[in-house]
């Protein structure tokens, strides 16, 4: 069916049908029993370690949350708008559950929300500045790139690694979610690419030709490096990281019309950097991570407002 029902553009997806199953499939933290057995399942060690990797990963679904937000108002029709508004406040929702975890685990002080490394925060910064004026098939092709590389590889490396039943459960749902925020992602971009030759090339042209760009790829350059070495911090095989990014191509290439965008080409391509290791994108994408590290907080952007949001209570 097509994005509101008909056959005149994507023939398997039907956008109403995933919306009834979005709204059918909502789970609140007042599901979860965030006092069950299993918080001691986390050593001192494991503690140490994934206390950073936890904060990057809520902050990482705010990334995504932002990115939905602006797709909304994108949205060529009112079904696919009220989706990704869904969407948006999912990615909260699940921001929120990593917090609860943390609560959970003892590694947050107090009432304090941890601050996001400077990658993150740029990449925020970013979005907070310049999504809402990007087209839907530059912020179709690049959040679901970020959606599988970055949470799909940190979330499956968590349900893999971590023996707590409690973050378990978190898990498996925060997966189910995502599975449907990446089958209507690909859905888009197979949507987005029927459009004419012409008019994809010149919403292509017209978004490069935007400074704003520059920096969006300056910021999300390093991040993608920034979470591989926290991977590997973790003790994780990189590999995991590249194996959800190939899934990107894998996908995406299964549909002629995805393949037209040129955006997915681009994103594709890089991708394909980096996975390549003896490419050498890595010494400039390692620059950038080491020369952002060394940004002074003093002239970093201030946590934005809407992270006021950001609770790890139990709400209904």
């Amino acid at each position: 069916m097509g994005i509101n029902g008909s056959t005149t553009t994507t023939a398997t997806f039907d956008f109403d049908a995933m919306l009834a199953k979005i709204k059918a499939r909502q789970w609140a933290l007042a599901d979860i029993d965030w006092e069950g057995p299993g918080a001691e399942t986390i050593s001192p060690d494991l503690h140490r370690r994934l206390a950073p990797f936890m904060a990057d990963l809520m902050w990482i679904e705010n990334v995504g949350a932002r990115g939905f937000a602006a797709m909304a108002r994108k949205a060529p029709t009112e079904t696919l708008a009220e989706i990704y508004r869904h969407f948006h406040a999912e990615e909260q929702k699940h921001a929120n559950a990593e917090l609860a975890l943390m609560r959970r685990w003892g590694m947050l002080d107090g009432d304090t929300i941890p601050e996001p490394n400077v990658n993150v925060k740029l990449v925020i910064e970013f979005l907070d500045r310049y999504a809402d004026g990007m087209s839907l098939s530059f912020l179709g092709t690049v959040i679901p790139m970020l959606e599988v590389a970055l949470d799909g590889a940190l979330i499956k490396f968590v349900t893999d690694e971590i023996a707590d039943p409690v973050a378990q459960e978190v898990f498996r749902r925060i997966n189910a979610d995502e599975s449907r925020h990446l089958a209507t992602d690909y859905a888009v971009m197979d949507l987005l690419g029927h459009a004419q030759a012409r008019r994809l090339m010149i919403d292509f042209v017209g978004g490069w030709l935007k400074p704003s760009l520059l920096i969006g790829v300056l910021s999300y350059v390093p991040l993608l490096n920034r979470m591989r070495d926290n991977i590997v911090a973790m003790g994780v095989d990189e590999e995991k990281l590249y194996a959800a990014m190939r899934r990107y191509k894998a996908v995406g290439e299964r549909s002629r019309y995805a393949r037209r965008l040129p955006m997915y080409q681009v994103v594709k391509a890089h991708a394909g950097m980096v996975i390549n290791r003896r490419h050498p994108y890595h010494l400039v994408a390692d620059a950038l991570v080491k020369a952002t590290a060394l940004v002074p907080d003093a002239i970093l952007p201030p946590q934005p407002s809407w992270a006021r949001e950001l609770t790890y209570k139990a709400v209904s």
